[in-house]
C-alpha cells in the first residue's frame, strides 16, 4: 500500500460545521429573543455571521486577530448589521455558541461509513484541526467518530496554524509518519491542500462546491465515498 497514515481535516470534511452551526445560532436567537429585539428575522443574522466568520477566521490564520478577538468579533459584526451593536451581548453569544456547538453531531454525508470503511484497512487515521482543542474532541465524541483516530493534533498543540509547513511537520512527527506514506483530506484548498504539499505529503481536495481551482491535487473529489476508489 502506497500510504500508512490518513490525516484528515475535522470541520467542513467530517464534521457538517455549517449544518451544525447553524442549529446552535438558530437555538440562541431564539432564546435570546433577537427577532423581537431587532426586528430581524434569523436568516439575515445568520447569512451576517457567515460571512463576517469567514473573514475573521482568514485573519485569525494570518495572527492578525487572537482567538478571543475572533469568538466575540464575528458576533458583534453580525449584531452590528441588524442594527443591535451590543458588545456584551456579543461576548455572551461568543461564549454561549462555543459551549453549545460541539454537542452537535451532524456529519458530512458519507463520513461514517467512508470511515468504517477505511478503518477495516491497515491505514492509522489522524486529525488535523485549526479549531479550539477543547471544541475538536468534543465533537468527535458527540458525533461518534473519535474511536476511528490515533491522534487529533490541533493548531494550539502544534503553535501554528494549517497551511504552515510546521503545522504539517509537527504531525508527522508526533505520528511517527513519513510524508511519502501520508495523505491529507481536506475542503480547505490553501490550509489543506496547500499546506499539505508544501509539507511534501499527496492531498486529496474535498470538493463538493466544486470550485474550480488553477492547480491540480494529487485527487480531487466531490462525494467522501470516492475515497473508497483511492484508499
Amino acid at each position: 500500500m502506497k500510504y500508512i497514515h490518513l490525516f484528515f481535516d475535522l470541520d467542513h470534511t467530517l464534521w457538517d460545521f455549517e449544518h451544525n452551526a447553524r442549529l446552535s445560532l438558530h437555538q440562541l436567537y431564539e432564546e435570546y429573543q433577537l427577532a423581537q429585539k431587532t426586528g430581524y428575522a434569523f436568516i439575515q443574522f445568520y447569512q451576517s455571521y457567515v460571512l463576517h466568520n469567514q473573514q475573521l477566521w482568514e485573519d485569525y490564520r494570518k495572527q492578525l486577530i487572537s482567538r478571543e478577538e475572533l469568538q466575540w468579533k464575528r458576533m458583534w459584526l453580525a449584531l452590528a448589521d441588524i442594527q443591535y451593536p451590543d458588545e456584551k451581548l456579543a461576548y455572551e453569544l461568543g461564549k454561549a455558541f462555543l459551549e453549545l456547538l460541539p454537542h452537535q453531531s451532524q456529519l458530512i454525508p458519507g463520513a461514517k461509513e467512508t470511515l468504517d470503511y477505511l478503518s477495516h484497512k491497515p491505514y492509522q487515521m489522524h486529525i488535523l484541526t485549526n479549531g479550539f482543542p477543547e471544541i475538536q474532541g468534543l465533537k468527535l465524541q458527540q458525533a461518534g467518530i473519535a474511536h476511528y483516530f490515533a491522534h487529533v493534533i490541533t493548531s494550539a498543540e502544534a503553535g501554528c496554524l494549517k497551511p504552515d509547513t510546521q503545522f504539517f511537520r509537527y504531525a508527522l512527527q508526533q505520528t511517527k509518519a513519513q510524508a511519502v506514506e501520508s495523505i491529507m483530506i481536506g475542503d480547505d484548498w490553501e490550509a489543506d491542500i496547500c499546506g499539505a504539499r508544501q509539507a511534501g505529503m499527496d492531498q486529496v481536495f474535498f470538493n463538493p462546491r466544486q470550485i474550480s481551482i488553477s492547480e491540480q491535487p494529487t485527487y480531487m473529489i466531490v462525494h467522501l465515498d470516492e475515497l473508497k476508489q483511492i484508499l
